[in-house]
């Protein structure tokens, strides 16, 4: 960007204002994109700790463990073998739990 060396130049008062008038422009910018959420719409989507799911089907297809995954012995969980940190007997380890 060129710079104009013969226009008058701002004092420092007039620096500060303008920056505070873009930032009062910014936040005006950020609020006109902001939408309302209804109370109420959000309270139908709110699932309660201990509500009753007897009549939910789950729809989740299960795979069993494939020949290039292991179960940690710590944490439980189904990892790839390139997540294996290290094998104490038959014991394996990830690398979230050797951390």
């Amino acid at each position: 960007m060129a710079t104009d060396y013969d226009s008058p130049r701002k004092t420092d008062d007039e620096l500060s204002e303008d920056s505070l008038e873009e930032l009062k422009a910014r936040r005006a910018d950020k609020a006109a994109g902001t939408v309302d959420v209804d109370e109420a719409d959000l309270a139908e989507s709110l699932e309660l700790p201990g509500a009753d799911l007897s009549n939910e089907e789950l729809s989740v297809r299960v795979l069993p463990r494939q020949a290039d995954e292991f179960t940690c012995s710590s944490c439980f969980l189904v990892h790839h073998r390139s997540q294996l940190a290290k094998q104490k007997g038959s014991k394996l380890i990830c690398k979230d739990c050797a951390a």
